[in-house]
């Protein structure tokens, strides 16, 4: 399946996001933008791509997102996580998580994101990041 235009390998992987490989991103001067290419074992039994996946993603590019310019050499951690689920996301569509805004401060970081599905949003998060070290 095609992966649109300025998306490469993700260039940050870990245990967590392994299984759902392949991901993929692409940075701009203020946001790290997730995508991924739906496939079956992203979904839940009802054949919908799980809000565990889409949460944990969301949280993984708001984070990035935040840290874009930050000297903080422990990075950031999540404080709080909301994610409210507006629709629903189907295997072969190609889901992006795009951090809408991100203010970046000494200690916290706040920011919020929207997830679409095809270029139809399924869902918003926000959330607020603790900056460690620096």
């Amino acid at each position: 399946m095609s992966v649109p235009e300025g998306f490469a390998p993700h260039f940050r992987q870990s245990p967590l996001t392994q299984p759902w490989e392949p991901l993929y991103s692409r940075t701009t001067d203020e946001a790290v933008i997730i995508g991924l290419r739906a496939g079956e074992t992203h979904c839940n039994s009802r054949g919908l791509v799980h809000g565990g996946l889409i949460s944990a993603l969301a949280d993984n590019a708001m984070g990035l997102s935040a840290g874009l310019g930050l000297n903080a050499a422990g990075g950031l951690v999540t404080v709080s996580l909301a994610v409210d689920f507006l629709g629903a996301a189907k295997p072969g569509q190609w889901l992006e998580f795009t951090t809408a805004f991100a203010k970046r401060g000494r200690t916290l970081c706040f920011a919020q994101l929207f997830v679409t599905a095809d270029g139809e949003t399924v869902a918003r998060a926000n959330a607020t990041f603790r900056v460690i070290g620096g």
